[in-house]
């Protein structure tokens, strides 16, 4: 069972206005440049705050260089 993350209230701001939305996330870890296509998050048209749900944060995690190095020691371990 999948299940879907549900944001009516902004966090930070506590605007009421916070929307899902599907974009490009552009990224930067070390001076490595990277995209994740089409990301489904939820954002704050008040403040900007941007909450990832599980899936979107496994998106990342797989385009970042940041997580890459942690992935390579995992497999090598196994």
């Amino acid at each position: 069972m999948e299940r879907t993350l549900v944001i009516k209230v902004c966090s930070t701001c506590g605007c009421e206005k916070i929307k899902k939305v599907r974009r490009n996330r552009l990224g930067k870890f070390q001076g490595q440049s990277y995209s994740v296509p089409s990301l489904e998050y939820h954002e704050c048209p008040e403040c900007g705050e941007k909450v990832y749900g599980r899936e979107a944060m496994r998106r990342i995690e797989e385009e970042s260089p940041a997580f890459s190095r942690s992935r390579k020691q995992k497999h090598a371990v196994a």
